[in-house]
C-alpha cells in the first residue's frame, strides 16, 4: 500500500474540473465550497424555487431530484434528496433537477405541477415546490406508475401547514394508475365520452359532478378520484419530450478522485477505494467519514462543532457492498438506507419465511425510519457509528445478532458483534484509524424470531421515545418450548442502546409460557433503570414502553407458533396487541353547492397564485435578490431566562471574517421601547433581559453565515435573576401584566350555588398547552434606505405591513410618510407574523440606516421557535353547578394565560378567550375573571383563534365531567345546554340567525352517529389491546376583531385602457386565498372574467392605515373595501355606458378615458353595528357568528399511547361561499392544525417540569424535536361539508369568515381519543372521571390507560408533565 502522497500525485493528473449538472445546464464548481450545501448553491445561482424551511431536513421545501448514473446496474437512478444537508460537492458528477427544471408557466406545467394547483393543493405556495420535486423523483424512478401507498411514503419527508394535506394527495392520486397513460397522454376518455378513472383505469363518473359550472346554483360533491383530463392544460406526450434527459457527459465520465477546501481550511475529499480511505484516515485520524450528511451536517450547522476534514465514501466500492452469504446477508457500511431497504424486500420474496425475520423487522423499522429524503442518503454505517441512544437500528443489530466488520489503516480486518460494539453516549468500539467496513446480518433459523418495536412522538418521520429489538429461539424439549437464545435490546432507555441482560439470562432454558411472561416483566423492571432526571423526561412513560414491547413480543411470538402443540394460544381480544399498523388511503368528499354571484363570487377559482407557487417562481420575501452592497443581519440573543447585562464584549466579534459591524442600544437613532399596543418592550435591551432569546443586539456581516458567526463570538456577562417559568409560578408571586384583571358576567352565581338549585356541583382545573406556529416560511425583511437615509424602504414576510412602518419610522425617529413596507405574499402566517415580525424588521432596519446600505434578515428555523413566541398556554379554573338532568345553572371560572415578558396582544388574547368560554352553551349564571401573566419566556401572540380555541376546550372539559358525573353521553349534555336563536350571552349580545342545532343535526345524521356509537361499543368487546372512541363537538366563533377600530379596511382599484384592474387592498396574501376572493368580488362587480383582474402587492404607500390581515375577517371588510371602490367607477361610468352599446369592458373603459372619467377609486369599509365597553361588560363585539360541528372516530394502543383517527366529518356554515373550493382548504388545513394542538404538538420549555432542559430554554425548537402532523396524520376519511341554504345577512355577497372557525373543531378528536381511554381503564374496573391535558401525545394516552404495565410505575392519579 503506497503513501498517501504517492497516491494523490498519481491520481491527481486525471483529476478533472469537479462539475454538475442543474436543470441540464453545465456548471463547474470551484474549489473552496465545501462548506457551502446545495441548497445554498442553488439559491445564489437564482434557482430560488428550492426553499429553506428548516436547515435539518425535516420539512421537505428543499427537496430536488438528484440523478447519477449507476454503472453497475447500468441504468440511470433518480431520487429526492433534502438540500439543505447534502454538501455541494457531494453531487459532483450528478444531475440535480430544481423545480424550475420540471415545467413552468412560460414553457408549459409537468402535468404533476398542472395536477396540484388545480386541486387546490397549494395555499401557501412556501412547501409546494418540496412537494413537487418528491412526486417527480418517485415518477422518474418507477418503472410502473406507483400504488397510492408509495406515493404516500414517498411524501412522508414533506410537511405542509396549510392545505391538511388531502388535496395533495388527491392531485398526486391520478398519477397511481394501473397504466402510465396519464403521464405521457393526458386525454383520457372512451368514445361514449365516460372519464377513466384515474385509480382504477376503468370507467367512472367520478369527475362528472364538476362538469356544468355555469348554472346559477348547484350541489356539488367532489369525490376522492378526480378526472386526470379536466385539469390538464399541458398535454402530457408532448411534456415528457422535453423531459430533462440524463446528461450524456455524465454518462460517459469516470467518476474522479476529488480533493477540495472551504471556508476556514476545511477539507473535502472522495477518494474512489478503499486504500485511499484508509491512507486519509491514517493521515487526518480525526477525519469525518459522510455518505448523507444527515448527521455531520446536523452536528456542524446546529451543535456548531468544527471538523477540519471530511471524507466522502459514497463512490468507494468496497463500502457499498450488497451481497447475499449462505449463512447471511453482507451488507457495506456506505449502503444508503433506501438501497438496504429495497434489498431486504426483495430478498423477503426471494427466501423463505424462516430465514427472513431479521429482514421483516428491519424493513418495518425503516419504514419509519425517516423521511424518503433523509432515508435516499443516509448509510447504514453513518446511523450506526454515531451511536445515538435513539438509532432505530442499532437494537436491532444488536438483537439480530449482526456482526460488525472493522478495517484498520493497515488493512487487517476484526469483527465484533453488534451487541459488543457501542460503549458509552456516542462512543463505540473503534480506534481512530479503524473505520466500519460492512455488517453481516445473519438468516434466522426455525423458531427463531426477530421483532422490531418504536414509538415516537408522530409515527412518520420522527425519532423514537423508546424503541426495541427483540430475538428468540425456541427449540422443542420434552414437548415443551425451550428458549435456547434470546436477545431484548432497547433504545431510548440509558446513554446507549442497551441490552436486557438479566432478562436474557433469565430467559434462556425457560418454557415459553403465560408464567414466563409475569417471570420476565418483573426482572425486566430491575434491568431497564430509567433515572428521574434523565434526559427526554417522560421517565414513568418509557419505563412502561420497556414491559409493554416484551408483552407485544411475547403474544406474537406465541401468535407465530400458533398450532404447536404445548403453547398457548392466545385469545381473539388479546390479538389486537400484535396487529401491525396498516394505513389505509385518504379518502375524502367535499359537499358544497356553487351559487354565484356575477362571473367569478361563488366560484371554486384557483388561487391566484398557484401556477407561480408549483413551478417555484412564486417570490418570497427571501428570494429578493439582496443587492452586491447588501449586508446579512443575525441577533445578539440572550441565553438567560432573567439577569442583569454586567457586560458586553465585542472583540472577538469584530475580528470576526465578513464582519460589517454591531449596533446595541445605545446605536438606536430614535427610541428603543417598542410594543404593539403597550410601549412596554425594547428593541435592543439595556441593563435587564427577560427571557432566553431577548434581542440584545444585531451583528451585520457579508454572508448569513458570517454574520451568525460574529453574533456568536459576542461574550456578554450576566448577574442571574429568580425567574417565573410558569402560570402557577406567576401566580404564586402574583406576577401579571398591570391593568390586565378582566371580568365578565351574568346573572348571580354566588346566589344560585348557594340557593340549592344545583343539585351538583363541580371544580377543577384545565391546563390548555401552547403551540407553535410553524410557518414553513421563516421571518425574513429586507430593508434599503434611498437617498441617503431620507426614505426607508423594506420587503418584509407579515401580516401586519403597517406594524412594520411603525415600529421602524419610531426606532428610527423617521416621520411615517418616509417609511415604505411591502409584502407580496407570505409562506404561512398564522398569527405568527402579526406583531411578533415587527421588532425583528426593526432591528434590521438600525444598521440598514446607519450604514446606508440594504439589510436582509432572514431568521434559522431553530431562532425563528426560540424568540417569535406561541400560541398562549392557558390555566382554567372552574366551578359548574347543574341539575341532576344535566342541565348547567351557573359557572364560575378564572382563567390565566401564559403572555411571556411582554404584553404584546396578551390581553386582547384573554378578552377572546373569555367571550368564548360559553361555546354554545346557555348558562343563566355566569363569572368570568381572567388574568395575564408575566413570565420570564419569549412573548406569546397571536395564533389562529386567538384564545377562542382555549376558552372553548375549557368549556367542553366541564361538559364532558358533568357527563361522566351524570353517567349520561356528553352528547346528550351539550344538546340540553345549547344556545339558540335569541340567546343572550354572558357579555350581553344576542344570537341572530344561529344556526347551530342545523349544522348539529346535519352532521349527526351525516356521521350515522348512533350506529358509529355501536360500532364502537361493539370493537371495544372484541379487543383488549386496542380501543376506539369517537366524539362530535360544535363550536361557534365571533367574528370582528375585538378592538373597535381595527374593523376597518381600505382599497385602491385602478382600471386600465384595456379592460384589465389592478387592485390592491390592506390585506396580505398568506396562503388563505385572500387575493383571489378579492379579485373574484372585483371581476364580478364589472361582470368581467377573473383573468382580467391582478392583484399585485400589499403596500403601506398605496393604502393606508390597514389592520393587520387576522381575525379572520379579512375577505370581509377588504372584499367590501374593494367592492365601494369598483362602485365608485361603475358610478362614473354608467353616463358612458348608458349611451352606447359596448360589447367589451375594454371598449367601455376606453370610451371613459377617452371622455375624461375617472377610472381610480379608494374605497373604504368599515364594520358597522360593533360595540362593547369593558367597563360594564356588555355590548356587540361581534359582528356575527360562524356555526360548525365536526365528528371523530379514533383508534388507540392502548400499550403505547399510539393514535390514528379513522375518520373525521365536519360542517360549517359558511353562508354562500365567496369560493367553496377554497374555503374548503381553509377548513381542512385548519382541522389539521388543530389536531396537531389537541394530539402531537408539545412545547417543551426549561421549568419545574422539565429540569434536564436549561431555565427558559426551548427544548422543542425545530421539526427534529417538534412534530406538526404529517400526512400520516390526516383522518383516513376526512369529510368536509357547507351547510346549504342559509345566506349571511351580515357580510359581502352572504358569505361568511372562516379562517379561524374550524381550528376548534379538531377537538373532536382529542374528545374521542378522550372515549377510547375510557373503555380502556374501564377494563380494570376504573370508571371515574380522570383529566387528560393537551396536547395528547403518547404519553399521555398510554399513562391514562391503566393497566398491569403502568401499575408499576404510576398511581391512577398520575398526571404527566405540561409546560404551561
Amino acid at each position: 500500500m503506497g503513501s498517501l502522497k504517492n497516491q494523490e500525485e498519481e491520481l491527481e493528473p486525471v483529476v478533472e474540473e469537479a462539475i454538475l449538472y442543474v436543470n441540464g445546464i453545465r456548471k463547474t464548481l470551484a474549489d473552496g465550497l465545501a462548506h457551502m450545501t446545495l441548497l445554498e448553491y442553488l439559491r445564489d445561482i437564482g434557482l430560488t424555487g428550492t426553499k429553506l424551511g428548516c436547515g435539518e431536513g425535516g420539512c421537505g421545501a428543499c427537496t430536488v431530484m438528484v440523478s447519477h448514473y449507476d454503472k453497475n446496474l447500468k441504468k440511470c437512478m433518480h431520487y429526492a434528496i433534502n438540500a439543505c444537508l447534502a454538501p455541494l460537492y457531494s453531487v459532483e458528477g450528478m444531475h440535480v433537477i430544481t423545480v424550475e427544471g420540471v415545467g413552468n408557466r412560460r414553457h408549459g406545467l409537468h402535468p404533476i405541477q398542472e395536477s396540484l394547483a388545480q386541486s387546490h393543493g397549494s395555499q401557501c405556495g412556501f412547501c409546494t415546490p418540496g412537494f413537487i420535486m418528491s412526486m417527480y423523483a418517485l415518477l422518474r424512478s418507477c418503472q410502473t406508475p406507483p400504488s397510492e401507498e408509495l406515493i404516500e411514503e414517498c411524501l412522508a419527508g414533506n410537511l405542509c401547514r396549510c392545505t391538511g394535506y388531502r388535496p395533495i394527495v388527491d392531485a398526486f392520486r391520478v398519477f397511481a394508475k394501473t397504466n402510465d397513460v396519464l403521464y405521457t397522454d393526458s386525454s383520457l376518455s372512451l368514445q361514449g365520452g365516460d372519464s377513466i378513472c384515474p385509480s382504477t383505469g376503468k370507467p367512472c363518473s367520478c369527475g362528472s359532478s364538476l362538469s356544468d359550472r355555469d348554472t346559477n346554483k348547484q350541489s356539488v360533491t367532489c369525490g376522492d378520484r378526480y378526472e386526470p383530463v379536466s385539469y390538464s392544460e399541458v398535454d402530457g406526450s408532448r411534456y415528457t419530450d422535453k423531459e430533462l434527459i440524463f446528461p450524456p457527459e455524465l454518462l460517459l465520465r469516470k467518476s474522479t478522485y476529488l480533493k477540495l477546501s472551504g471556508f476556514g481550511g476545511l477539507k473535502w475529499y472522495r477518494p474512489l477505494r478503499l486504500q485511499q480511505v484508509l491512507e486519509l484516515k491514517m493521515k487526518y485520524s480525526d477525519a469525518k467519514l459522510l455518505v448523507g450528511n444527515t448527521e455531520v451536517g446536523i452536528e456542524m450547522r446546529l451543535k456548531r462543532m468544527q471538523y477540519k476534514v471530511l471524507i466522502s465514501i459514497t463512490h468507494v466500492p468496497e463500502l457499498n457492498v450488497l451481497s447475499v452469504k449462505d449463512d447471511g446477508l453482507e451488507i457495506g457500511s456506505a449502503v444508503k438506507l433506501s438501497e438496504l431497504l429495497n434489498f431486504l424486500r426483495r430478498i423477503v420474496k426471494e427466501r423463505g419465511v424462516d430465514e427472513t425475520y431479521s429482514c421483516k423487522a428491519f424493513i418495518e423499522q425503516l419504514k419509519w425510519f425517516a423521511g424518503t429524503q433523509i432515508k435516499n442518503v443516509a448509510s447504514v454505517g453513518g446511523n450506526i457509528c454515531t451511536a445515538s441512544p435513539i438509532s432505530d437500528l442499532n437494537p436491532l443489530w444488536m438483537a439480530a445478532g449482526a456482526k460488525f466488520q472493522i478495517i484498520n489503516c493497515k488493512g487487517n480486518i476484526r469483527t465484533v458483534l453488534a451487541e459488543n460494539f457501542f460503549l458509552g453516549y456516542r462512543k463505540v468500539d473503534l480506534t481512530q484509524g479503524e473505520i466500519l467496513l460492512s455488517v453481516f446480518l445473519p438468516w434466522t433459523r426455525s423458531f427463531e424470531f426477530v421483532k422490531e418495536f418504536k414509538q415516537a412522538h408522530r409515527r412518520d418521520d420522527d425519532i423514537a421515545l423508546v424503541n426495541a429489538g427483540m430475538r428468540v429461539h425456541l427449540e422443542e424439549k420434552g414437548g415443551k418450548w425451550v428458549i435456547s437464545d434470546a436477545s431484548i435490546v432497547y433504545g431510548g432507555v440509558a446513554p446507549l442502546s442497551l441490552s436486557a441482560l438479566k432478562t436474557k439470562e433469565f430467559l434462556i432454558g425457560k418454557c415459553w409460557n403465560q408464567e414466563l411472561l409475569q417471570d420476565a416483566l418483573k426482572i425486566l423492571q430491575k434491568d431497564i433503570i430509567i433515572n428521574e432526571d434523565a434526559p427526554g423526561g417522560m421517565v414513568e412513560f418509557r419505563k412502561s414502553l420497556t414491559l409493554s414491547f416484551f408483552f407485544k413480543f411475547f403474544l406474537w411470538v406465541s401468535h407465530q407458533m400458533d398450532g404447536k402443540k404445548s403453547v398457548e394460544s392466545i385469545g381473539l381480544s388479546h390479538l389486537s396487541a400484535i396487529q401491525s399498523f396498516h394505513r389505509p388511503p385518504v379518502i375524502g368528499s367535499q359537499d358544497y353547492e356553487v351559487i354565484k354571484h356575477g362571473t367569478a363570487v361563488g366560484s371554486p377559482e384557483v388561487h391566484l397564485s398557484a401556477r407561480l407557487q408549483v413551478t417555484g417562481e412564486a417570490e418570497y420575501t427571501d428570494d429578493v435578490p439582496i443587492p452586491p452592497s447588501g449586508l446579512h443581519a443575525a441577533l445578539i440573543l440572550s441565553r438567560k431566562a432573567h439577569a442583569r447585562i454586567l457586560s458586553i464584549d465585542d472583540s472577538e466579534a469584530k475580528a470576526s471574517p465578513g464582519f460589517a459591524g454591531i449596533f446595541l442600544a445605545k446605536d438606536v437613532p430614535g427610541d428603543n421601547k417598542i410594543g404593539p399596543v403597550v410601549v412596554d418592550e425594547e428593541l435592543f435591551a439595556t441593563e435587564f433581559v427577560t427571557c432566553v432569546g431577548q434581542v440584545i443586539g444585531v451583528v451585520v456581516g457579508d454572508t448569513h453565515e458570517n454574520a451568525k458567526l460574529a453574533a456568536r463570538k459576542v461574550h456578554i456577562d450576566y448577574e442571574e435573576l429568580p425567574a417565573i417559568l410558569s402560570i402557577q409560578d406567576a401566580i404564586n408571586a402574583k406576577s401579571f401584566h398591570p391593568n390586565t384583571e378582566k371580568c365578565l358576567g351574568k346573572g348571580n352565581v354566588d346566589l344560585c350555588f348557594q340557593s340549592g338549585q344545583c343539585d351538583k356541583i363541580l371544580e377543577g382545573e384545565v391546563q390548555v398547552g401552547g403551540q407553535e406556529h410553524f410557518y414553513l416560511e421563516p421571518n425574513s425583511s429586507l430593508i434599503w434606505t434611498m437617498d441617503c437615509g431620507n426614505e426607508v424602504h423594506m420587503i418584509s414576510s407579515t401580516q401586519a405591513p403597517q406594524k412594520h412602518q411603525k415600529y421602524i419610522a419610531h426606532v428610527l425617529d423617521l416621520p411615517m410618510s418616509k417609511v415604505v413596507c411591502k409584502t407580496k405574499r407570505i409562506g404561512g402566517g398564522f398569527g405568527g407574523k402579526e406583531t411578533r415580525s415587527a421588532f425583528l424588521a426593526a432591528a434590521a432596519s438600525v444598521p440598514s440606516y446607519l450604514l446606508n446600505r440594504p439589510v436582509k434578515i432572514t431568521l434559522d428555523r431553530d431562532i425563528d421557535m426560540m424568540i417569535t413566541g406561541q400560541r398562549h398556554s392557558f390555566l382554567g379554573k372552574y366551578k359548574v353547578g347543574f341539575t341532576n338532568e344535566g342541565k348547567v345553572l351557573a359557572l364560575d371560572l378564572e382563567i390565566y394565560n401564559n403572555a411571556g415578558n411582554s404584553m404584546d396582544l396578551s390581553l386582547a388574547v384573554l378578552e377572546r378567550a373569555m367571550f368564548h368560554s360559553d361555546n354554545v352553551y346557555e348558562i343563566p349564571n355566569m363569572r368570568i375573571v381572567g388574568r395575564v401573566c408575566f413570565t420570564n419566556y419569549p412573548s406569546n401572540t397571536a395564533f389562529r383563534g386567538f384564545g377562542g380555541p382555549q376558552g372553548m376546550i375549557i368549556a367542553e372539559n366541564w361538559i364532558q365531567r358533568i357527563a361522566v358525573e351524570l353517567k349520561k353521553s356528553p352528547e346528550e349534555i351539550k344538546e340540553i345546554n345549547f344556545q339558540g336563536e335569541g340567546s343572550v350571552l354572558h357579555y350581553g349580545q344576542q344570537l341572530l340567525h344561529c344556526t347551530l342545532s342545523q349544522v348539529w343535526n346535519e352532521l349527526k345524521i351525516s356521521c350515522d352517529f348512533l350506529n358509529a356509537r355501536k360500532e364502537v361499543n361493539q370493537f371495544n368487546v372484541n379487543n383488549r389491546w386496542r380501543k376506539r372512541g369517537i366524539a362530535i363537538v360544535p363550536n361557534k366563533f365571533g367574528i370582528s376583531f375585538t378592538a373597535k377600530f381595527m374593523n376597518q379596511a381600505g382599497a385602491l382599484v385602478h382600471v386600465y385602457t384595456d379592460g384589465t384592474v389592478l387592485v390592491t387592498h390592506g390585506g396580505v396574501e398568506m396562503g388563505q386565498g385572500l387575493h383571489t376572493k378579492v379579485a373574484q368580488i372585483a371581476a364580478s362587480a364589472f361582470n368581467i372574467p377573473l383573468s382580467s383582474v391582478f392583484i399585485s402587492e400589499t403596500s403601506t404607500d398605496k393604502v393606508p392605515n390597514s389592520s393587520p390581515t387576522a381575525a379572520s375577517a379579512s375577505s370581509d371588510i377588504y372584499g367590501s373595501a374593494v367592492l365601494d371602490a369598483c362602485e365608485q367607477i361603475k358610478a362614473r361610468m354608467a353616463p358612458i355606458a348608458s349611451e352606447h352599446n359596448f360589447d367589451s369592458f375594454a371598449k367601455l373603459a376606453n370610451a371613459c378615458y377617452m371622455a375624461r372619467i375617472d377610472l381610480s377609486a379608494h374605497g373604504f369599509y368599515i364594520t358597522p353595528e360593533l360595540d362593547f365597553d369593558w367597563k360594564t361588560g356588555k355590548g356587540n363585539p361581534f359582528k356575527y357568528y360562524t356555526y360548525g360541528a365536526a365528528f371523530a372516530e379514533v383508534e388507540i394502543d392502548t400499550l403505547t399511547g399510539d393514535f390514528h383517527t379513522r375518520a373525521a366529518n365536519v360542517i360549517l356554515d359558511l353562508g354562500y361561499s365567496l369560493n367553496p373550493a377554497i374555503d374548503v382548504g381553509q377548513i381542512e388545513g385548519a382541522f389539521i392544525q388543530g389536531l396537531g394542538w389537541v394530539a402531537l404538538e408539545e412545547l417543551k420549555w426549561g421549568d419545574a417540569a422539565h429540569k434536564w432542559i436549561p431555565p427558559g430554554c426551548l427544548y422543542t425548537c425545530g421539526p427534529g424535536s417538534y412534530k406538526i402532523p404529517s400526512m400520516n396524520d390526516v383522518p383516513f376519511k376526512f369529510n368536509v361539508s357547507l351547510l346549504k341554504g342559509h345566506p349571511n345577512v351580515k357580510a359581502i355577497h352572504s358569505s361568511k369568515a372562516v379562517g379561524e372557525p374550524p381550528f376548534f373543531l379538531a377537538s373532536a378528536v382529542f374528545f374521542a381519543i378522550k372515549d377510547a381511554i375510557t373503555a380502556a381503564r374501564a377494563e380494570v374496573g376504573c370508571n371515574d372521571w380522570f383529566p387528560l391535558d393537551n396536547p395528547a401525545t403518547p404519553e399521555r394516552i398510554r399513562m391514562a390507560c391503566l393497566d398491569e404495565f403502568t401499575a408499576p410505575f404510576i398511581s391512577s392519579d398520575f398526571h404527566p408533565k405540561l409546560s404551561v
